[in-house]
């Protein structure tokens, strides 16, 4: 029974979107769109030059390819379904997710989870084509394709919080649309989805490497494209597992004060 329960709760947001066709029409074309696009820009930018911060043309376009794919990982319309904890907030029906059996914290995690499964069936199929097409490079060994797994994996799981704390932020603010989107462009950008880190300066850099932004994104995909060695893997791991353990105690505490600031009214 718990199993079954975990399983519809998974599926809320996924069923959203198979259930509305145009929706999954859109996403196709946008996806296909910042693909092509992404892969014309880095070729025209390498187009007069070899290597630019430490990457050639080809690893450039397969890590701004990749950083788009796995962008569709986290990327469902739970607004459209009214979904996010934003929304609840405003209309009151975060209330629910108290009253429920199954804890808040349990229901946003597993809600998540089929999120990112859906979100991964969307990235795989466009990495198959992609690869196929040759428009990314494949991982330079079997070990290479491992630790990049692990470190996906593990960037996902520090994401998963990131963004959490971002929704758990609602619970202390009125309305804060604006602040969630200044958020969430500062999460994609010192994660490395706009553009690798190593193209800023320095000191951009070193600031980025004392927050977890980098190791959400930029790390897997560092270790894909060969820019970070198999040598320096096990302590980007490392780091990477230890963001996740900050992280997860840190939004424990938020979820706790946050369940003090509910309040049902009229019993």
């Amino acid at each position: 029974m718990a199993v079954l329960h975990a399983w519809r709760t998974a599926r809320v947001t996924p069923l959203g979107e198979l259930h509305t066709p145009p929706r999954m029409t859109a996403v196709l074309l946008r996806l296909t769109v910042q693909v092509v696009l992404v892969a014309s820009l880095w070729h025209g930018l390498y187009a007069n030059t070899g290597t630019t911060a430490g990457l050639d043309r080809d690893q450039a376009v397969t890590y701004a390819v990749l950083a788009v794919l796995a962008s569709r990982l986290r990327e469902l319309d739970q607004f459209a379904g009214r979904d996010t904890v934003l929304q609840h907030m405003h209309f009151g029906t975060i209330i629910y997710w108290y009253l429920r059996p199954l804890p808040p914290q349990r229901y946003y995690a597993l809600r998540a989870l089929g999120e990112q499964l859906y979100g991964l069936a969307w990235a795989l199929g466009g990495y198959a084509v992609c690869l196929a097409a040759g428009v990314v490079e494949p991982p330079r060994s079997a070990a290479v394709a491992g630790v990049f797994a692990l470190s996906m994996l593990l960037g996902q799981w520090v994401l998963y919080y990131v963004l959490l704390v971002l929704d758990q932020l609602c619970f202390w603010t009125v309305r804060n649309n604006a602040a969630m989107l200044i958020l969430i462009f500062a999460q994609n950008l010192l994660s490395g989805v706009y553009a690798p880190l190593w193209f800023f300066p320095d000191w951009f850099v070193t600031v980025s490497a004392f927050l977890p932004f980098q190791a959400t994104l930029s790390v897997p995909l560092s270790l894909y494209i060969g820019r970070i060695p198999l040598s320096d893997a096990a302590g980007q791991l490392a780091l990477q597992a230890v963001w996740v353990v900050l992280l997860a105690l840190f939004t424990r505490l938020l979820w706790r004060r946050a369940a003090l600031r509910v309040m049902s009214q009229g019993g």
